[in-house]
């Protein structure tokens, strides 16, 4: 990309499993830009409050976890020779172990936390002071950067999604069904759209992306040409 262009701002919302994640990670290295996957920050808490045993019966022990937040240090960095993005929790490499579906299916719990989401929104505003940032994640085009250069809400249908997330579960050797990936992808969809704090919403300055039947390559091409329109 010439560097005399903007350094935008890219705000990617959407539903779970559509491949938000995998097209930001996708345009950041075609464009040179700085990815930082929101998504992976609320797993990377609700890694912690499982290990540290905060969650039982799908409740979370909120008070424990305001305590210990603080002591959790997200970072990312790009991995040239496994060529992926990855993700630390205090230094150790959890990149696998967040994407797992036990994490999945707690990870709604700890993203409805005020506090929690808070931290977040604060620590993902520093990470783009610079810009030239691509984020993505529930409510990076709402709450987190409302003024953002390019808002894209990313959807698909849910049989797809449920495929896809199947698809690279079995791929890591997960034991997993395409019924409990469906009724995961759902229950996300449902916690997402109607938690009390930062709901999942596209932005009225949106733009709607619905990737059921488009290749990556497709995708990636229909976004570099917005980028292009307002560059």
């Amino acid at each position: 990309m010439n560097t005399t262009q903007r350094k935008l701002i890219i705000a990617i919302d959407g539903h779970s499993s559509c491949g938000k994640s995998t097209m930001a990670k996708d345009l950041a290295k075609k464009i040179n830009y700085t990815y930082i996957d929101s998504g992976a920050m609320y797993r990377v808490i609700t890694l912690f409050a499982m290990r540290h045993n905060l969650i039982k019966d799908d409740k979370l022990d909120e008070s424990k976890l305001a305590h210990l937040i603080d002591g959790i240090n997200i970072t990312f960095s790009y991995n040239d020779e496994l060529e992926r993005h990855e993700t630390f929790m205090n230094g150790e490499l959890v990149e696998d172990e967040i994407r797992s579906l036990d994490v999945s299916n707690n990870v709604s719990l700890i993203a409805t936390i005020k506090f929690v989401r808070e931290k977040m929104v604060a620590l993902q505003r520093k990470l783009s002071e610079a810009g030239a940032v691509i984020m993505d994640g529930r409510d990076i085009g709402t709450v987190v950067f409302p003024n953002a250069d390019l808002k894209i809400f990313m959807t698909a249908d849910v049989e797809v999604r449920a495929a896809r997330r199947f698809k690279e579960l079995k791929e890591k050797g997960d034991d997993v069904s395409l019924d409990a990936i469906r009724e995961n992808v759902q229950k996300r969809d449902f916690i997402d759209e109607n938690r009390d704090e930062s709901p999942l919403q596209k932005a009225d300055d949106a733009i709607v992306l619905n990737n059921s039947y488009l290749t990556k390559e497709e995708q990636l091409e229909w976004i570099v040409t917005k980028m292009a329109e307002i560059q």
